[in-house]
C-alpha cells in the first residue's frame, strides 16, 4: 500500500509540474488586455457617470439661480449664494448616511449588485429634478439632491471592494489610477457639456435629462457585463482567472466571496489602527480642497473673471482634464518604483505629497493672480487641481495596500467622515464669500483649503504605511499580544 501511495503521489507531482509548465507561458499572456481590463473600464465609466450627475449641478446652479446667465427663456429660481451653496451641499447630506451601510454589504454581499442598483437610483433621481423644481422650488431640488446622494453613496466602497478582487497587486496602481481617474474625466467632460446644454433651448433641464439617462443605461450594462470577483465572471478565461487568484493569493477551493462573507468586519482593530486614522485624516483634507474647488470654480469663473455660463464651464473643466492626464503618468511611476524595490509606502506618501502639498502651494499664490486678467488665475487652478492626481495612487489606493479583505469597508469609513467635510466646505465657502465678485473673499476660500491640504498630508506622512495591517486576517493576534505568547512558549520550552 505504501509502494502504491509513493506512486501516486509522484504521479500527481508529475501532473502538478506540467501544469506549472504549461500555465506559465499563458499566464504571462494574460497579462495583456483580458477581462480584468474590462472591469476596470466599466469601473472608469461608473466614475465617469457618477461624476457627471454631482458636477452638472454645479453648472447648472448658476442659470437655476439667474437664467440670463444662460438662455433667459428659460424657468430660474432667484437663488442667493446661500441658497446655491445649500443645493450643492445637499448631495453630501444623503451621501454621508449610507456610506458605512454600502461599503459594509459590498462586502458580504455584492459590490457589483449594489453599485447597479445605486446608480440606477441615482439616475432616477436625476431626471425628475427639473420637474420637481418646477413644482416644489428649492425643498424639491433639495429632496432630489439628497436622493441622489444616498444612492449614490456605494460608489467608492463598491469600487474599491471590487478592485480588490480583480487588480492584481503588480498592476493596481494602474487599474485602481485608471477606474478613479473617471472622476476626473467625467468632470471634464460633465462641465464644458453642462454648459452648451444649459444654453441651449432646452436650457438647464437638458443637464439632468441626459445625464440621468447614461446612468440608467450604465447599470444595465453593469449588470450584465461585471461580476463580483474573476471566479464569478462567466466569460473569464482559466488563464486569466489562475493568473489575477496566484498574484492575489486566493488560490484555495473557496472563492474569495464565501472567505470574505465568513470574515467579521475588525471594527476595533480598525479604529484603534494608527495609519486607519492617518487615512481618515488625509481623506478629510482631500475632501475639503478638492470638492471646494469642484462646486465654487463655476461661481468663481462668472463672478471674479466675469465668464458667461458657456465660456466659464468650459475654462473650468481645463483642471481636471489636467488631472485626468498627469494621473496616467503618475500611476505608471508608482508601480515602476514599486517594481524597482521601493517600498510601498514610500511610493504612496510621494504620490500624496505631490497630489496636496503642491496644490497647497499653488493655492496660496492665487491672491498675486491679477483679477484684470483671467489668464494666471487659470494656470494657477490648472496647476493647483492637475498635481492633486497623485492622490489616485496616493492615499485612495493605499486602502488596499493596508487591508485587501476589507478595503470596500475602510473606504466606506473614511468616505464617510471626509463626505461630513464635503458638506461642511461649500458652506464654509458662502459664508466667507457674501460677494461673489470678491477676489479678496476668494482668496481666503484658497488659503483655508490650502493650509488644510498640508496639514492633512502632513499626518499621511508621519503615520501612513504601505504594509498589510495584521487586522487584514481576523484570526490573526495582535502584535503585542503575539509577542507574549511567543515569550511564553519560549519560557515553557
Amino acid at each position: 500500500m505504501t509502494a502504491i501511495k509513493k506512486d501516486e503521489d509522484a504521479d500527481v507531482e508529475k501532473t502538478s509540474q506540467k501544469t506549472s509548465t504549461v500555465a506559465a507561458p499563458t499566464l504571462q499572456q494574460s497579462c495583456m488586455f483580458g477581462i480584468r481590463h474590462l472591469q476596470a473600464l466599466l469601473l472608469f465609466l461608473a466614475m465617469t457617470i457618477g461624476y457627471t450627475l454631482r458636477v452638472g449641478m454645479s453648472v447648472a446652479v448658476v442659470p437655476m439661480a439667474n437664467s440670463s446667465t444662460a438662455n433667459p427663456n428659460i424657468e430660474d429660481f432667484g437663488w442667493n449664494k446661500q441658497e446655491k451653496d445649500l443645493v450643492l451641499s445637499s448631495f453630501f447630506w444623503g451621501y454621508v448616511v449610507t456610506q458605512v451601510p454600502s461599503g459594509y454589504l459590498a462586502n458580504i454581499w455584492s459590490g457589483q449588485k449594489i453599485l447597479c442598483i445605486g446608480m440606477f437610483i441615482c439616475g432616477i433621481f436625476k431626471i425628475i429634478t427639473p420637474v420637481v423644481a418646477h413644482y416644489g422650488g428649492l425643498p424639491a431640488v433639495l429632496v432630489c439632491r439628497v436622493g441622489m446622494g444616498l444612492a449614490q453613496a456605494c460608489l467608492l466602497p463598491c469600487i474599491q471592494t471590487l478592485l480588490a478582487k480583480w487588480a492584481p497587486p503588480d498592476e493596481r496602481a494602474r487599474l485602481g489610477t485608471f477606474a478613479y481617474a473617471g472622476g476626473q474625466f467625467g468632470t471634464v467632460i460633465a462641465m464644458p457639456i453642462a454648459g452648451v446644454l444649459a444654453e441651449s433651448s432646452v436650457g438647464w433641464p437638458s443637464i439632468f435629462y441626459l445625464f440621468g439617462t447614461l446612468s440608467i443605461i450604465w447599470s444595465v450594462a453593469y449588470y450584465y457585463l461585471g461580476a463580483d470577483a474573476p471566479s464569478n465572471h462567466r466569460s473569464i478565461s482559466q488563464e486569466e482567472r489562475m493568473y489575477i487568484e496566484e498574484q492575489l493569493r486566493t488560490t484555495e477551493k473557496k472563492s474569495n466571496d464565501e472567505v470574505n462573507k465568513k470574515m467579521k468586519t475588525p471594527w476595533k482593530a480598525m479604529f484603534t489602527s494608527v495609519p486607519m486614522w492617518a487615512l481618515i485624516i488625509v481623506h478629510c483634507g482631500q475632501n475639503w480642497g478638492y470638492w471646494t474647488l469642484l462646486t465654487e470654480i463655476p461661481s468663481y469663473m462668472t463672478g471674479v473673471l466675469n465668464f458667461k455660463v458657456q465660456a466659464g464651464g468650459i475654462f473650468s473643466a481645463l483642471p481636471y482634464l489636467a488631472m485626468w492626464i498627469l494621473s496616467f503618468p503618475m500611476s505608471w511611476f508608482s508601480d515602476y518604483a514599486l517594481k524597482k524595490n521601493v517600498s510601498r509606502g514610500v511610493v504612496r506618501k510621494i504620490s500624496n505629497t505631490v497630489a496636496h502639498w503642491g496644490p497647497a502651494i499653488a493655492l496660496a499664490c492665487m491672491s498675486l493672480a491679477p483679477t484684470d486678467d483671467y489668464t494666471w488665475a487659470v494656470v494657477i487652478l490648472v496647476i493647483a487641481v492637475g498635481l492633486n492626481a497623485g492622490s489616485l495612487c496616493g492615499f485612495q489606493i493605499n486602502h488596499i495596500d493596508l487591508s485587501p479583505n476589507f478595503a470596500g469597508t475602510m473606504m466606506s469609513v473614511t468616505n464617510c467622515c471626509a463626505t461630513v467635510i464635503s458638506i461642511i466646505a461649500p458652506l464654509i465657502s458662502g459664508v466667507i464669500v457674501s460677494e461673489e465678485s470678491s477676489a479678496f473673499q476668494w482668496n481666503i476660500v484658497f488659503y483655508v483649503s490650502a493650509a488644510i491640504y498640508f496639514l492633512g498630508n502632513l499626518v499621511f506622512v508621519i503615520f501612513g504605511k504601505g504594509e498589510v495591517q495584521w487586522w487584514n486576517d481576523p484570526e490573526a493576534q495582535p502584535p503585542k499580544k503575539k509577542q507574549r505568547e511567543d515569550e511564553k512558549n519560549k519560557t515553557r520550552t
